[in-house]
C-alpha cells in the first residue's frame, strides 16, 4: 500500500518525529533533545512549552528530510514519556507550572502517607499500582497544594491535567482554537486515578487526591481517530490523529507482542519490562504493575504486567554529564570490553529510590564494593551490568506472578545498539536476547495503532509479518557464575535502602 504514517515519539530526553511506510520501514525521521530542568536534588522538569515546539520542529524537519508533504500521511500517532504531569490553562495554552517528570521525587512524603492512612491496597486493587513517586496523581496533588491560586482555577476550569500525550495532541489539534482534551486507556493507567475495570476515571480514587474531575481528559482507545491536524499548523494539512500509547505500550504493539505470554524490555532513560497477559488482569504480589498494554478501537482492552526500572539509560548519561568519565554513550560499549568483569563492585543507581520489584522511596544510589584496583573501565562495566541485573530481578518477579518462564526477550530501544550490553543481558537472564531491524519500536507501536485506526494497516496479522530480526545473543554464563553474581547484585541493593527519611 502506497502513503506513509507518522509518529511523534515524546520522551524524556527528546522529541522525535518517525514516517514510516507500510512495511514498517523508516522513511525519515528528525529529533531534538529538551532541557532537563533540576530545581533541587530529587526534582525534575520539563518546559512543556518547550516540548511542543520541539514536536512542532521535529515534524516539520522530517517532512522536509523525507520529501513529504503532510498530505502523503494516513495518520499520525503519538507515543511519550507516561506519567509526566502538565497542568495548562485551556484559554490562554500557558502551563501553570513546568511539567514534573516521571522521575521526579518530590512527591515521596504524599506516596508514603496513602500506605499509612491504608489508602495503597485500594490504589493498588482499582488502578493496578502501588503508592509511588512515579505516578501521576500525587504530581498532579502537589500542584494543587503549591502553586498559589491553582486549586480554584481548577474548579472553574481555567486549568486543565494531561500527561504528554494530552498536551501534545491538544495542541496539534488546534489548542487555544478548538485542541481536544484526551487520552488514552495506557496512559490513563499511569495516574493511580483509573480504575482497571471500568477504564474511566474513579471518584474514590479522585478524592485520594483531591484532583477536581472537570480538570482531567476523556479516557478513549489507544486506536481511533480522536481528531485532525490544522492545516495552518507544523504538518500543513489536515491528517487524522489515529493513535495514542504511552511509550512502553507503544513498544509492545511496535514488538507485535500480541499473543499472552509474549513480552518486551526498552533499554532507555528507564527500562520498561512489559508481559502480555491478555484480556485478563493479573494482579501483581511481586511488586510489579498491572497495566493496560493497548486496546484497538471497540475491541477489549489488553493487559500487561510491568516492571519499570527507574534508572539504566540516565545512569550513563550520569557518567557523561555529571561525571566527564565518558563524552558519549557509544564509549561504554568498548571502555567495558577493556574488563572482563568489574571486579566485585556494584552499582546501583537508586538516584529517585527504586522501582520494580521494591518501590522504596527512601533508596538512594550506591557504588559498593570498591578498591583501589578499580577503573573507569569497571565503574563503566558496573552500570552496564546495572541495567542487566535490575532487568533479571523484573523477569524473576514476572514469572512469580504469571508462572510463564521467560525462554526468548525481545528488546528495544536506544541503548539495545551496545552489542556487548545486550550479550551481558542474555548471559545474566539466561536466556536468548533478539533485536529487531527496527530497534525505535516506540514510535512504530504509535504508528501501528494509528494506521489500524484509519485502515493504512488492516490487522495485527499484517503487523506481526513486518517484525524481522537483525541480531541475537545466546548467553554464555553457566548457572553458578550467574547465580554469584546475583547475589552480589542483591547485597548491594540492600545498601541502598532507608537512606531517606521520607515517614
Amino acid at each position: 500500500m502506497a502513503g506513509y504514517v507518522g509518529a511523534i515519539d515524546q520522551g524524556t530526553t527528546s522529541t522525535r518525529f518517525m514516517i514510516f511506510n507500510h512495511s514498517g520501514e523508516e522513511v525519515a525521521k528528525a529529533q531534538l533533545e529538551h532541557e532537563q530542568i533540576l530545581p533541587k536534588a530529587g526534582w525534575v522538569e520539563h518546559d512543556p512549552i518547550e516540548i511542543w515546539e520541539r514536536s512542532r520542529t521535529v515534524i516539520e524537519q522530517a517532512l522536509q528530510r523525507g520529501g513529504l508533504k503532510g498530505s502523503d500521511l494516513e495518520a499520525i500517532g503519538i507515543t511519550n514519556q507516561r506519567e509526566t504531569t502538565v497542568v495548562w490553562d485551556p484559554n490562554t495554552g500557558q502551563p501553570h507550572h513546568n511539567a514534573i517528570v516521571w522521575q521526579d521525587t518530590r512527591t515521596d512524603r504524599i506516596a508514603s502517607a496513602l500506605e499509612r492512612e491504608g489508602k495503597g491496597d485500594v490504589i493498588r486493587q482499582k488502578a493496578g499500582l502501588p503508592p509511588a513517586t512515579y505516578f501521576a496523581a500525587g504530581k498532579v496533588q502537589w500542584l494543587l497544594e503549591n502553586v498559589d491560586g491553582l486549586r480554584e482555577k481548577a474548579e472553574n476550569g481555567q486549568a486543565i491535567f494531561g500527561t504528554i500525550d494530552t498536551w501534545v495532541l491538544w495542541n496539534l489539534s488546534g489548542g487555544v482554537n478548538g485542541g481536544v482534551h484526551m487520552t488514552d486507556v495506557t496512559n490513563a493507567s499511569r495516574t493511580m486515578l483509573m480504575n482497571l475495570e471500568t477504564l474511566d476515571w474513579d471518584d474514590e480514587l479522585l478524592g485520594f487526591f483531591g484532583i477536581p474531575r472537570r480538570m482531567l481528559p476523556e479516557i478513549k482507545s489507544s486506536s481511533k481517530v480522536y481528531a485532525h491536524t490544522v492545516a495552518g499548523g507544523p504538518v500543513g494539512a489536515e491528517v487524522p490523529i489515529a493513535g495514542m500509547l504511552g511509550d512502553q505500550q507503544g513498544a509492545v504493539v511496535g514488538q507485535v507482542a500480541f499473543t499472552p505470554g509474549e513480552g518486551k524490555n526498552t533499554y532507555g532513560t528507564g527500562n520498561f519490562f512489559l508481559l502480555n497477559t491478555g484480556n485478563e488482569i493479573v494482579r501483581s504480589k511481586s511488586g510489579l504493575l498491572t497495566t493496560l498494554g493497548y486496546k484497538f478501537g471497540d475491541e477489549p482492552a489488553v493487559y500487561c504486567l510491568e516492571g519499570a526500572i527507574a534508572v539504566t539509560g540516565s545512569a550513563v548519561q550520569w557518567l557523561r554529564d555529571q561525571l566527564g568519565l565518558i563524552t558519549d554513550a557509544a564509549e561504554t560499549e568498548a571502555l567495558s570490553k577493556q574488563v572482563d568483569d568489574a571486579g566485585g563492585m556494584y552499582f546501583v543507581p537508586a538516584f529517585s529510590g527504586l522501582f520494580a520489584p521494591y518501590w522504596r522511596s527512601d533508596a538512594r544510589g550506591a557504588m559498593v564494593g570498591l578498591a583501589r584496583y578499580h577503573t573507569k573501565a569497571h565503574i563503566v562495566r558496573a552500570t552496564l551490568e546495572s541495567i542487566c541485573w535490575q532487568s533479571k530481578e523484573v523477569a524473576d518477579a514476572m514469572y512469580k506472578d504469571s508462572g510463564v518462564e521467560l525462554e526468548f526477550l525481545k528488546v528495544d530501544g536506544g541503548a539495545v545498539v551496545n552489542d556487548h550490553l545486550m550479550q551481558m543481558q542474555a548471559d545474566i537472564l539466561g536466556v536468548p536476547v533478539a533485536r529487531p531491524q527496527v530497534a525505535e519500536t516506540t514510535a512504530l507501536g504509535s504508528a501501528y495503532a494509528a494506521g489500524l485506526a484509519v485502515g493504512f494497516w488492516s490487522n495485527k496479522d499484517e503487523m506481526r509479518q513486518n517484525w524481522l530480526e537483525d541480531k541475537r545473543w545466546e548467553p554464555q554464563w553457566d548457572d553458578a557464575k550467574r547465580q554469584e553474581g546475583y547475589a552480589g547484585w542483591k547485597k548491594a541493593v540492600e545498601r541502598t535502602f532507608d537512606w531517606v527519611d521520607v515517614s
